[in-house]
């Protein structure tokens, strides 16, 4: 009975809007990972685009998702997060379809004769325009349809629904890619964003207060908060070496497939083995908080760059499926254990007073990391990887990027403790 009271309060804590959002962002994840994981051996192998133009095109794509939602949650707040689910999905379904069509035999005469690069690139580009919508009105969503003591439990039922779809996402384009062609995977994503316009029209309802919410700052004064947290140099020197940890996590999406479609078996479900990271999160990170609650956050952070870095060295031992598997879950255990400290480590780090608009930045070294890290990891695939001499340079470097990130971090942190204690004592001469 107290089982089910409970839940019953627990369903009572949020509006029938939160589960709605929730619900369609699970989708949206569904649709984004599944064409993640294929895009980049779908430009290479099936466009025939080399590896670094590949890679050009995915940092595009995936750095605009990452970059543009701080100005779009100005624009979600002003047009109404309804509204803005409904453009969202919407530019996501059609700018899916297009991606795909440029690889559809259907398709061949409407493209022939052009530079397919720069018709790609524009249509990576409306389709990044139309997803930076999506997690500032999930979020929004979240804050304004959640009773203040489920806050928490909302936003964990959010990450749990994102690995969820980060997933069961690849799992279903494997199964596309096998008996339908490696094209369609994007048809199915635009299926799931149009099912979920549909979603947005008939079964969400605009949260009250979504109008007026006077937490989010303007357009304008987004850009003004970019500036002044661009010209804190201690935030960002913290931020950039945090790119060299989501610059080395992209990989598993750019060099990891094509590795194993080159190197160890063209027919591989190289989807669900990438999906391997998501599946490991979801069954060991409340194992993995549990285990490292008392560790210093800094310490956690470092410990967690550590420990991802070695992910390359057991794919370097002996590369096979198994073993790269284990590589992205020992990956995954470092992100775990790195990840849920970032956020308080920026609280802390962030000018007293300005915690909350330090945070709204904290999304940048995955930007930076996917602006970077396509066309790296194209130009690191194409120089190392595709040479078997050189196998093992290519996860050494990985390894040592991870290795650095982690020595810069350590240092980063006793550069800061050092320059403490000198205002420390500056504060106690002036006292005296």
């Amino acid at each position: 009975m107290k089982i089910k009271q409970k839940l019953t309060e627990v369903i009572q804590g949020f509006q029938m809007p939160f589960w709605v959002a929730n619900i369609m962002e699970l989708f949206e994840r569904i649709a984004y990972y599944g064409q993640a994981t294929i895009l980049s051996v779908f430009l290479r192998d099936h466009l025939k685009f080399d590896e670094v133009t590949a890679g050009k095109l995915s940092s595009t794509f995936g750095g605009l998702i990452y970059f543009l939602p701080v100005f779009a949650g100005a624009l979600a707040d002003k047009f109404g997060f309804r509204k803005s689910f409904m453009f969202a999905f919407s530019v996501l379904a059609i700018g899916y379809f297009l991606i795909g069509s440029t690889g559809m035999t259907a398709f061949n005469s409407i493209y022939s004769g052009y530079d397919k690069f720069f018709i790609l690139m524009l249509i990576l580009i409306f389709t990044a325009i139309g997803g930076s919508f999506i997690k500032p009105s999930v979020l929004g969503t979240i804050a304004l349809t959640s009773k203040e003591e489920f806050k928490s439990l909302g936003y964990a039922i959010y990450y749990w629904l994102v690995n969820i779809g980060a997933a069961i996402g690849p799992a279903i384009a494997f199964v596309i890619r096998g008996n339908m062609g490696i094209e369609f995977v994007f048809l199915i994503s635009s299926i799931s964003c149009l099912l979920m316009f549909f979603a947005t029209l008939l079964l969400y309802k605009e949260p009250a207060n979504s109008y007026i919410n006077e937490l989010r700052p303007t357009l304008k004064q987004q850009i003004v908060n970019l500036l002044k947290v661009l010209v804190n140099l201690k935030f960002i020197i913290f931020l950039l070496i945090f790119s060299l940890y989501w610059l080395m996590f992209w990989q598993i999406f750019i060099v990891v497939p094509y590795y194993i479609v080159d190197h160890i078996d063209p027919h591989a479900p190289f989807e669900v083995i990438e999906s391997m990271g998501a599946w490991s999160i979801i069954l060991f990170q409340l194992i993995v908080n549990r285990l490292t609650k008392n560790v210093p956050t800094i310490h956690a952070i470092i410990l967690g760059f550590f420990t991802s870095s070695l992910s390359w060295l057991v794919m370097l031992a002996y590369p096979s499926i198994p073993t790269i598997i284990a590589g992205i879950v020992v990956f995954s255990l470092g992100e775990m254990t790195q990840a849920p400290r970032y956020y308080q480590y920026i609280a802390d780090l962030a000018p007293k007073g300005q915690e909350a608009l330090f945070q709204g930045y904290a999304f940048l070294p995955i930007a930076i990391g996917w602006f970077v890290g396509g066309t790296f990891g194209g130009w690191l695939y194409k120089s190392y990887g595709k040479v078997s001499d050189l196998h093992d340079e290519l996860f050494l470097i990985l390894f040592g990027i991870g290795i650095v990130a982690t020595v810069l971090m350590f240092i980063y942190h006793i550069v800061l403790i050092i320059l403490k204690n000198i205002e420390l004592k500056r504060s106690k001469t002036k006292n005296v």
